[in-house]
């Protein structure tokens, strides 16, 4: 069974940046899209950055654009959320997915395997 393993999460000041990973197991990492979740407390689960499975497109929500990239290696079963910027509102556990196609997609039942989530903390 495939699992997801984040890792990179911490307490940064605003203006800050951190990288986040996520490692797959299993053989077929490349025909999954592949993507970036966060939850804040008392918040439901919000859409951040996807990628395709060959890493050609990528897309991203609104609230982060130009400030995150999404990348992924597929040699090395991972995938990258770059986070520039951060800001105190993106405070958040962020929860890496794989999306149920090759193609991206942006709501949460689009995804089936997810990983247990890295806290960022992003202090003022």
């Amino acid at each position: 069974q495939v699992q997801l393993v984040e890792s990179g999460g911490g307490l940064v000041q605003a203006g800050g940046s951190l990288r986040l990973s996520c490692t797959a197991s299993g053989r077929t990492f490349s025909i999954w899209a592949m993507g970036w979740f966060r939850q804040a407390p008392g918040k439901e689960r919000e859409f951040v950055a996807t990628i395709t499975g060959n890493g050609g497109s990528t897309y991203y929500a609104d609230s982060v654009k130009g400030r995150f990239t999404i990348s992924r290696d597929n040699a090395k079963n991972t995938v990258y959320l770059q986070m520039n910027s951060l800001k105190p509102e993106d405070t958040a556990v962020y929860y890496c997915a794989r999306a149920r196609t090759f193609y991206p997609k942006m709501g949460v039942r689009d995804y089936d395997i997810w990983g247990q989530g890295t806290q960022v903390t992003v202090s003022s």
